[in-house]
């Protein structure tokens, strides 16, 4: 058979390797600018030439190796027609194919996560980059620049028009998931259900996720083409691009406890002691709304996978805290599923606590 096909990392951010035997020629799919070289040495122990990478969008979590691979190699650097990224040699459209000798590929274009998003079709293969991520993973987020969910809506109700058997592999797994079929994810992926676009914009609207400063940096140095893999500092084993707060049909049916500020602030001035989590982004404690003494910070798109860290209070009383609650209960139901039996939810957030006068700090806190 002509067609090489490689999954080159496992988790976290994700390359693929294409490839064709009879010209021995390979692209690489998002590869990172860390392992750009390690790659070079790989395809040249393998005996295949570099003819291309392919960036499925421009990525605002991890530097591309595009720019550094075309520089080592004189391969061509490819992109949708809209991208940003200054160095791109060779853009492509919705319904651009490409080959290899027999490996062909054909170019979808699914913006959302950002206007340039593509997925590869691949015989029964879909490289999906952040368009569609798998299980509970949902999908990328929409609320970095260029994101757009309506736009995501439409690119998500393409891949639903897309045969069952296809096999799903994502942009990004950070949870050891295996690839599954099209027709599985669009019965068990959260992103798949709402059925209309104000109810798709509803959704990704509860789920109040803010970029990150980082992330933006890391986006303009991509635009850049920057070949420097320490021109941005970027937070490792984060799952950045991922729109967290998409929970498993288990997680959203967990019934979770509510509790008012000033019963809280009375139970605990009466010697009740809970462990107090906050799940919002790291500058909200700083802000006007401060936080309340002795907390530990996790933010809520981390929570799933830094559970171990909480591990110790499964069986104590948690008050699980955000801005205004959507958050918090997103945390609290994830904490439950995973055997929490005493998560308690702030009832609207830390905004309910300021609005009852009660008293808050802004110094440093444990993350």
């Amino acid at each position: 058979m002509d067609l090489i096909f490689e999954p080159l990392t496992q988790m976290g951010c994700m390359t693929y390797l294409i490839g064709s035997t009879s010209e021995k020629q390979a692209w690489l799919i998002d590869p990172s600018l860390k392992e750009a070289e390690r790659y070079d040495a790989l395809l040249k122990q393998r005996g295949l030439k570099l003819n291309g990478v392919i960036d499925t969008h421009a990525h605002a979590d991890h530097l591309s190796g595009g720019p550094k691979l075309m520089d080592l190699t004189g391969c061509h650097y490819i992109m949708h027609s809209s991208a940003k990224p200054k160095d791109v040699s060779d853009r492509v459209e919705d319904g651009s194919e490409l080959s290899l000798g027999g490996v062909k590929i054909k170019f979808i274009h699914t913006p959302g996560h950002t206007e340039d998003s593509l997925c590869i079709l691949l015989d029964d293969k879909l490289i999906t980059g952040d368009t569609l991520f798998l299980d509970d993973g949902g999908a990328g987020r929409t609320d970095l620049p260029g994101g757009d969910p309506a736009d995501h809506f439409e690119s998500l109700m393409k891949l639903s028009k897309m045969p069952d058997n296809l096999i799903v592999y994502p942009g990004h797994d950070y949870r050891g998931r295996r690839p599954s079929t099209l027709g599985e994810q669009k019965q068990r992926n959260p992103f798949f259900k709402p059925k209309t676009k104000d109810e798709y914009v509803h959704f990704l609207q509860e789920l109040h996720l803010g970029p990150a400063d980082w992330m933006k940096l890391v986006l303009q140095a991509n635009f850049d083409c920057t070949r420097d893999p320490k021109s941005v500092d970027i937070p490792q084993g984060v799952s950045a691009c991922e729109a967290m707060g998409t929970l498993s049909d288990c997680a959203a049916s967990q019934e979770i406890q509510y509790m008012d500020a000033t019963d809280i602030k009375k139970k605990m001035d009466a010697g009740w002691k809970p462990f107090l989590l906050d799940v919002r982004e790291t500058p909200e404690l700083y802000a006007e709304l401060g936080h309340l003494p002795g907390i530990k910070h996790i933010s809520v798109k981390e929570i799933a996978h830094r559970l171990d860290e909480i591990a110790q209070h499964k069986n104590e009383e948690i008050i699980s805290i955000c801005k205004m609650g959507g958050r918090a209960k997103t945390a609290a139901q994830v904490m439950s599923e995973a055997g929490f039996s005493k998560v308690i939810v702030l009832t609207g957030g830390m905004t309910a606590w300021n609005q009852a006068g009660l008293p808050v700090v802004r110094d440093t806190v444990t993350a």
